[in-house]
């Protein structure tokens, strides 16, 4: 019989990430390379100098509109806001692509209007409501919160929305919710990386401990820059919970089930070695392929010390103690 002594080095078989992970890394790497070549011109969106409107602001109902908030000055950040140009040009959304810079320009003809949300699991009652509908009954501000990407870049943006809590007590769960479950949109029509990456767990999903949902951090946003949010950013609903990695900030929402035990999560089910359920914010923690303990700033390149839970310690600590 053949016995196979593994060497030091080598690790199982499940634990490889899979090649097109992989490569969808070395693809980000060459956009930057790129940028840092060619210039920024030919990957962000045109400026506001350059066409007077938003990069998506021809597409009828779905375009950017004017929106105001009053900004909560409770949250704070250390570094100056990243231009627009820069935070809704430079966009993780793999539905659309996995080039970065890209996005913008495959998410422009997307249709974020109408909308409809659904509510479902442990609630009082199970409804559906637009979008539009359920804005008009929340306090809407503005935030300014640090988003720092599980991929060690970040950017500092004035976000509009409503706390997460208001909206769950509106939806009355019942005592047997322990958490909710928030899914994506499924249009392969429209998005074309989820006709190219079938193998997905298409709609993306993502949840949250009920703690977790009504911190009085976690924001649901439909805004950012003094404006309706672009597609590209997640209209025209999307999550922001800042002391968390981005990829829990899950975008375009169409429905939240409030459970039981705990749902499954779409990264988490993709490369369960690298990305799990909690994804807290930890310079200690690496990620197996690179370093967590500092990151770079998207517009300017600079490198800053990454802050346990982003900075947001103590708002969120008690969650995990």
């Amino acid at each position: 019989m053949l016995i196979k002594i593994p060497k030091g080095w080598e690790i199982p078989e499940r634990l490889v990430t899979p090649e097109h992970i992989y490569l969808s890394r070395r693809k980000f790497l060459s956009a930057a390379s790129a940028a840092a070549l060619g210039g920024l011109g030919s990957i962000f969106p045109p400026s506001a100098a350059g066409r007077n409107k938003a990069p998506n602001a021809e597409q009828g109902s779905s375009a950017p509109q004017p929106l105001s908030a009053v900004r909560n000055t409770r949250y704070t950040v250390d570094y100056p806001i990243t231009s627009e140009r820069v935070a809704t040009g430079f966009n993780n959304y793999y539905e659309f692509t996995e080039i970065k810079n890209q996005v913008w320009r495959l998410a422009e003809k997307f249709e974020s209007r109408p909308w409809e949300i659904q509510i479902k699991g442990h609630v009082a009652t199970p409804r559906k409501i637009d979008v539009d509908d359920l804005i008009r009954q929340m306090p809407l501000e503005e935030r300014v919160y640090h988003h720092r990407c599980v991929e060690a870049w970040a950017v500092f943006v004035p976000w509009i929305g409503f706390p997460m809590k208001t909206f769950i007590d509106w939806c009355q769960p019942t005592s047997q919710a322990r958490f909710v479950r928030m899914a994506s949109f499924l249009r392969p029509s429209q998005a074309e990386g989820q006709s190219n990456t079938p193998s997905y767990p298409w709609p993306y999903g993502e949840g949250l401990t009920m703690a977790e949902a009504t911190n009085e951090l976690a924001l649901l946003v439909v805004g950012m820059y003094g404006k309706t949010s672009p597609n590209q950013s997640g209209a025209p609903l999307r999550l922001h919970v800042p002391w968390k990695y981005g990829y829990k900030s899950i975008k375009a929402i169409t429905r939240f089930e409030f459970l039981e035990k705990q749902p499954p999560t779409f990264w988490n089910m993709v490369v369960p070695n690298e990305y799990d359920f909690w994804a807290n914010v930890n310079p200690h923690k690496p990620h197996p392929r690179w370093s967590q303990a500092t990151e770079r700033l998207a517009e300017t390149g600079e490198r800053i010390p990454t802050l346990m839970y982003n900075g947001y310690e103590k708002y969120v600590a008690n969650l995990y103690a």
